[in-house]
């Protein structure tokens, strides 16, 4: 066996793992939303993946570095001119420089083609967040029932109460949604959805007081149908606060321009709601 082979292969097989852990990170759902329905794929959480893809490109690291060190006098040969002198800013040297540069500036600036690829990943991750649902807040399911009940409104006896109805088994009010879902072999979302009360069918719904998973991606008019709001005068009152809307903009969409996350602009609604 010869250190130098052994090092090219390495680096080649890493580089080969790494192109798979880099497509599954690319699609998978944002961390909020894998966590809470357990998302998986070939058996494996986001969490290992990721993992997965940090100690992979670590191992090409090094092996990159050591075949750097192997092939040290090629590659000073790709910096020499014709002369067969030794200079760094080569025409080739150049245009890699300029890529890297292109790309990097491009990603901080959000500019196309560079933010074509960061946005196509993002409707992956909207498609996985459409499909899996979202918590009601960060790491809900780390949460225990009783902090739960607080932070969404819900009372605590009646979340008991579902829980026992669906079959549901957990231990007391300090048991987290991680926990129990554990302990019933299901998701966090699984228990959020059967502690949940009947709903009461009525003419219009009442206009919630918190966010509620999906707020991003829901149009501001299908927000006011749904809610028996006037749009007009949803988007008058955001205008008041200096926020231009659009009908058939989402409402992750209006945020974005200015600048704030989605829950915040639902605050700001919710204001422009009170007091009309």
């Amino acid at each position: 066996m010869k250190l130098r082979k052994i090092t090219s292969l390495t680096m080649f097989l890493s580089f080969l793992l790494l192109i798979v852990t880099s497509i599954v990170l690319y699609v998978v759902p944002e961390g909020r939303v894998s966590y809470w329905s357990d998302w998986r794929f070939m058996g494996l959480t986001k969490t290992l993946w990721g993992d997965v893809h940090i100690n992979l490109g670590v191992l090409f690291l090094v092996s990159g570095l050591l075949h750097l060190y192997y092939n040290w006098k090629p590659m000073v040969a790709y910096m020499k001119n014709k002369a067969k002198q030794l200079k760094i800013f080569t025409p080739d040297f150049n245009v890699a420089l300029a890529l890297t540069l292109i790309f990097t500036v491009g990603t901080l600036l959000h500019i196309p083609p560079m933010s074509t690829i960061l946005d196509f990943s993002a409707s992956f991750k909207d498609a996985g967040a459409q499909k899996y649902g979202e918590p009601p807040y960060g790491h809900a399911e780390l949460s225990s029932l009783k902090m739960f009940a607080q932070r969404t409104g819900l009372d605590l006896d009646v979340i008991k109460q579902q829980l026992q109805k669906s079959g549901m088994v957990f231990d007391d009010e300090s048991s987290t949604l991680l926990d129990i879902a554990r302990a019933n072999n299901c998701t966090p979302k699984d228990v959020y959805v059967a502690m949940l009360p009947p709903k009461e069918t009525t003419d219009a719904e009442t206009f919630p007081d918190q966010p509620f998973p999906g707020i991003g991606r829901m149009r501001l008019e299908d927000l006011c149908t749904q809610y028996n709001l006037d749009t007009e005068k949803i988007i008058n009152g955001l205008g008041a606060k200096q926020i231009k809307a659009e009908p058939g903009q989402t409402i992750k969409e209006i945020a974005q321009v200015k600048g704030m996350e989605p829950q915040t602009l639902f605050e700001v609604i919710h204001e422009v709601v009170t007091s009309l």
